[in-house]
């Protein structure tokens, strides 16, 4: 009896057949039923039926762009979804995902119906059908993307019926008029498709990917589908000859096998000539075999059969088994020069590998009887990618930063580099990273005290291009100063550009939120608009909500560091402002205003402050944080607009850096008064280095308790070598005082040295 499988025809990639589209609603029902019955025999049906009935009555008389009835695409989203061999509640779900946005049925009826699991699928696909992914409104793009991926982290089925209802409604794209066609074509190919991918749904990423390239570029799509026919029959005897022959050698090894061969989809045709520069003629290995196995072992006897028969092409052998691909993806890929010496590339998996390769995260649903927990592993593992993303949502609040590092992620996906740690853990990062890209992949903590890198044992420099199967060690200091901004030039990876970004942005904040709000008054200046007038709670809360951030001073800050324009902040401030123009006028403010501006109570509050400008009487001041100057300090004022004249320390790090078109805008202050008799308390803060030992931080304290000294923070962290940095808040009245606690700080068993922060 013969251990191959007779499935040996060739598979070509194409659009659904017009006959399929075309079927009557009852005969797509019966289908869908037969597709639920094959993959679930014990499933009840009465759910599914109720929900179609129930889809059926509310879309009533509504009619598709194609004249079809509408309840036509529900059912042709449900019939993807139990391709995809999803759970009933995604099945209804499917059936029912436009009711709550195109007919009068509420929320609080699908509950009655359906449950609130069922409905809370529809609510979920219903918010994300309501997205606009318009490419020109960054701001719009970014929010809009926020919201899919936080239903996407909710229960991953929204997105996988998301897809499955864009899906067919790009198979019916014909339908709309050419630009809809073109402007839906662009979203699929940036956002849907590369989901798609990242989910490890090829069936439905494959598909996307050739319905958008038919649209966007018609001609192109065209000559390719005609190429490749033609070229199918011109090799047709000679591909079912090499299928035969294949089948032959496996038959004969003894290794069960289902085998058969496939054209490769055109999109993938299409990126290879584009990014090879190539013809189709020029293209072999348009057509590839695939080998379905039983076992991991047979993956590897079948590869050594064929390695035998046929010539490998050198440097055209992948291992995803071994390693897979971060969507789980997992198959042995060679290259081999057939008898004609024309290439040709085969395939060789096990039939769960095919599966994940085919349906992704939908393989290993958790709804399934008998799940394993390696199972559960395995779905955990394909959304950690999700994970990730929503990492990013919370610590980016630059929408146009945001939509950067996910179209960067999602377009470096699917070319990785596979290298190791020095304890043999595998990691996989965008082809073309650095060691910097690998120090980040460990922990950001590691990439911020980075001072270089080994590979295989060498040092190499920090822009060496990482190859498969490098041995790559990270060599870190307590000391380091942080990452450089050239690193921003140097680092493939979304996670390592999000990393130093936010270091950067952490230790800029003060300048950037000084220079932010200079910027805002300078263009509200040019442009006539009073800015203290329209600066106002009720007007920001909109700003802030626009551009996504929960805090004023993040938002000036991205203006500060160029993230926002500061023409965009002012503009939504008056338009906001301009909404309830009438509102903010009346006697009452006026009479406030005035006693505001009384010059009387300005120079109460500039003595209280304890400094003197120098040419300024009626000024506001304020401490700069990054350096806490403290009575007895070398000072200098920083005109600001808007905020008065900021103190720094005149070894502040942010004044030495001060580039020199700012530098016109330092004015000379000096203290107030004799400092000893200063009532005002000061904030500061040490850095105290130590060896570590038990009881340390307890003999810091008492010093500050025995002088009564406000201790306000602490933070402590040891080093490899032992070694403590302690960072120590207070508040103070002078330098002099600073200064005793600093000597009787030195004196304390194990100080090794003890420096004022200057930024």
């Amino acid at each position: 009896m013969s251990n191959i499988t007779e499935k040996r025809n060739v598979e070509v990639h194409g659009i659904i057949p017009k006959e399929q589209e075309q079927a009557s609603p009852e005969k797509l029902y019966a289908r869908l039923i037969d597709k639920i019955k094959a993959y679930h025999p014990s499933s009840d049906i009465k759910l599914i039926e109720k929900a179609y009935e129930f889809a059926k009555k509310s879309h009533g008389d509504q009619k598709r762009q194609s004249g079809e009835p509408y309840i036509i695409h529900p059912l042709h989203t449900a019939l993807i979804l139990a391709d995809l061999e999803l759970d009933k509640e995604s099945i209804m779900a499917g059936l029912l995902h436009d009711v709550m946005e195109d007919t009068e049925v509420n929320r609080e009826v699908m509950i009655e119906n359906f449950g609130e699991e069922v409905t809370d699928l529809v609510d979920g696909v219903t918010k994300l059908t309501k997205l606009d992914y318009n490419l020109d409104k960054v701001e719009e793009q970014a929010e809009n993307l926020r919201k899919m991926f936080l239903a996407m982290a909710k229960d991953i089925r929204v997105i996988l019926i998301k897809l499955a209802d864009r899906l067919h409604n790009m198979r019916t794209l014909m339908y709309m008029p050419e630009n809809k066609q073109k402007e839906k074509s662009r979203e699929c190919m940036d956002i849907y498709s590369p989901i798609a991918d990242r989910l490890g749904i090829s069936k439905i990423k494959i598909e996307l990917d050739d319905l958008a390239l038919r649209y966007l570029h018609p001609h192109t799509y065209q000559k390719l589908v005609d190429g490749v026919h033609a070229r199918l029959e011109h090799r047709e005897d000679f591909m079912y000859e090499l299928i035969e022959e294949v089948a032959g050698f496996i038959e004969k090894s003894g290794i069960k096998a289902t085998i058969d061969g496939r054209v490769k989809h055109y999109f993938s045709i299409y990126k290879k000539m584009i990014n090879q520069n190539k013809s189709l003629d020029q293209i072999y290995d348009v057509f590839a075999i695939r080998i379905i196995v039983d076992t991991v072992m047979d993956c590897y006897g079948a590869l050594g059969i064929i390695h035998e028969q046929y010539t490998p092409v050198p440097g055209r052998f992948k291992d995803y088994i071994a390693m897979p691909k971060q969507n789980m993806y997992q198959s042995l890929h060679t290259t081999l020069m057939g008898p004609n010496g024309q290439p040709f590339e085969i395939q060789i998996r096990t039939m769960d590998m095919h599966r994940t390769a085919e349906y992704g995260i939908a393989a290993h649903w958790k709804y399934k009887e008998n799940i394993t927990g390696s199972e559960k592993d395995t779905e955990e593992q394909k959304i950690s990618w999700l994970r990730q993303i929503l990492e990013w949502q919370r610590d980016l609040s630059d929408n146009h930063e945001f939509i950067n590092l996910l179209k960067d992620d999602l377009n470096m996906f699917s070319e990785k580099v596979y290298c190791f740690t020095p304890d043999g853990d595998l990691k996989n990062l965008p082809n073309g990273s650095t060691p910097i890209d690998f120090a980040y992949s460990i922990h950001s903590a590691v990439g911020n005290r980075m001072i270089g890198a080994k590979v295989n044992g060498e040092i190499v420099n920090n822009d060496y291009v990482i190859q498969n199967g490098d041995r790559v060690e990270i060599l870190t200091s307590n000391n380091s100063s942080g990452p450089s901004l050239d690193w921003l030039h140097i680092v493939k990876s979304t996670q390592a550009k999000n990393k130093i970004n936010q270091w950067f942005k952490a230790q800029n904040k003060e300048y950037d939120e000084e220079r932010g709000h200079e910027l805002c008054e300078k263009y509200a200046k040019s442009k006539g608009i009073n800015l203290p007038e329209i600066l106002k709670p009720q007007y920001m809360e909109g700003v802030l909500r626009k551009y996504g951030y929960k805090e004023w001073d993040s938002l000036i800050a991205a203006v500060g560091h160029g993230g926002l324009k500061e023409g965009q902040i002012v503009n939504r401030l008056y338009e906001e402002y301009n909404k309830d123009h009438k509102a903010n006028i009346s006697d009452q403010e006026v009479i406030n205003n005035l006693a505001e501006s009384n010059p009387k109570s300005n120079a109460i509050r500039s003595s209280k402050s304890g400094i003197l400008v120098e040419g300024m009487n009626d000024v506001a001041v304020r401490f700069s944080r990054c350096c806490s100057p403290v009575p007895g300090d070398d000072i200098v004022g920083f005109v600001t607009r808007g905020r008065g004249v900021s103190i720094h320390r005149t070894d502040c790090t942010n004044i030495i850096n001060m580039p020199d078109y700012e530098k016109g805008r330092l004015i000379d202050v000096t203290w107030a008064g004799n400092m000893e008799e200063q009532q005002s308390s000061y904030m500061t803060e040490i850095i105290i280095y130590a060896h570590n030992r038990v009881g340390i931080i307890a003999d810091l304290s008492r010093i500050f308790t025995e002088n009564n000294i406000d201790l306000t923070a602490i933070n402590s962290r040891t080093s490899k070598s032992n070694i403590a940095t302690i960072t120590m808040s207070f508040s103070i009245k002078t330098t002099e005082q600073l200064n005793v606690i600093i000597n009787k700080i030195r004196q304390v068993d194990s100080i090794i040295d003890i420096e004022r922060t200057k930024n």
